[in-house]
């Protein structure tokens, strides 16, 4: 009696599949890792302008809000205004203007900038050659 064997022409699919998709992941994470660490960066170059000794800061979710709405002269309360949708538009709006007075960048179009193009221009802020003063900032 004559056997067939069949082959599956899909064997080994899964596997480099598998692969391709961990590969990807990895890649993925390891860039989103070099940009939070150049984010990071940039925000401790601003914190370390502002005078914050904690510029370290800069470096942990939410406690660097925490230090930013401190910076512009917010309260610390606000921070509950970045987990309400649409209100969290609001305050970051109010953050990106008081942030820009106190490089002196007073235009309205700076806020604009750095509301829709932050991952542009908050590297400007922080590693460009403008000080900041708090002065500029009002206080409320």
């Amino acid at each position: 009696m004559l056997t067939i064997l069949q082959t599956d022409p899909y064997d080994g699919v899964d596997a480099v599949s598998g692969a391709a998709a961990a590969g990807l992941g990895i890649g993925t994470m390891f860039i989103s890792l070099l940009v939070y660490i150049f984010y990071g960066y940039c925000m401790y170059k601003i914190f370390q302008k502002a005078g914050r000794e904690d510029a370290w800061a800069a470096f942990v979710p939410i406690y660097n809000i925490i230090v930013l709405l401190d910076i512009v002269k917010k309260p610390t309360w606000w921070i509950i205004l970045f987990f309400i949708p649409f209100v969290n538009l609001f305050a970051s709006w109010v953050v990106n203007d008081r942030l820009a007075k106190g490089f002196a960048k007073e235009t309205p179009l700076y806020t604009l900038l750095l509301f829709f193009l932050g991952f542009i221009f908050i590297p400007v802020l922080g590693l460009g050659s403008d000080p900041y003063d708090s002065k500029r900032i009002p206080n409320d």
